[in-house]
């Protein structure tokens, strides 16, 4: 469980620097350089993700069960999957609705994705993952949205069509993920 902690804590750490610690951040990345702050941020974020992937398969190995979720929440996760994916193809696809209305979608994803890991999964690994994900999505949503109010950004409109790329692409990248990845990536058939 240590290599699990270790891992949450070096890449949410990292990962939360815009939210603690943005003058730091900016002035740091104004002194190294945008490629070398680029290069080492993705070096020690790929490296604490594998720690987090190592140190969650050992805790499968010894899972200590906190409780048994009931069948239901099973089929509720895999609608919060595919939300989930919509989100975060709502990052990428340009001019959609999604991210007009909602403006962090891709921390929406993380947000959703976690409560729906969450509520299906029972074992103290699982709510220290999910979890440690789920406060960090829901910190840094509010930290975003707040940043936003105080520049004054805008979000251009959304189209109808770029709309319904968006959740054509998230519902195929969930249904995918779900019958073909999940099981080989993660070792957990959802269905």
């Amino acid at each position: 469980m240590s290599i699990l902690i270790l891992g949450l804590i070096i890449f949410l750490g990292l990962h939360s620097i815009r939210i603690v610690a943005e003058d730091w951040r900016n002035a740091t990345r104004a002194r190294v350089g945008l490629h070398a702050w680029r290069a080492l941020y993705s070096v020690i974020s790929i490296g604490s993700l594998l720690l987090i992937v190592w140190g969650y398969g050992l805790a499968r190995e010894a899972p200590v069960v906190i409780w048994t979720p009931p069948p239901a929440t099973r089929h509720i996760a895999a609608l919060l999957a595919v939300i989930a994916f919509i989100f975060m193809a709502a990052a990428y696809v340009p001019r959609n609705s999604i991210k007009a209305k909602l403006h962090h979608p891709m921390t929406l994803g993380v947000k959703t994705w976690a409560l729906a890991h969450l509520i299906a999964n029972g074992t103290l690994h699982d709510i220290l993952l999910f979890g440690s994900f789920l406060v960090w999505a829901v910190l840094l949503f509010r930290v975003s949205r707040k940043r936003d109010a105080a520049l004054g950004t805008v979000y251009p409109s959304g189209s109808t069509g770029a709309t319904v790329l968006t959740i054509v692409v998230g519902v195929i990248a969930a249904g995918v993920f779900a019958m073909w990845l999940h099981a080989p990536l993660i070792g957990v058939r959802p269905f």
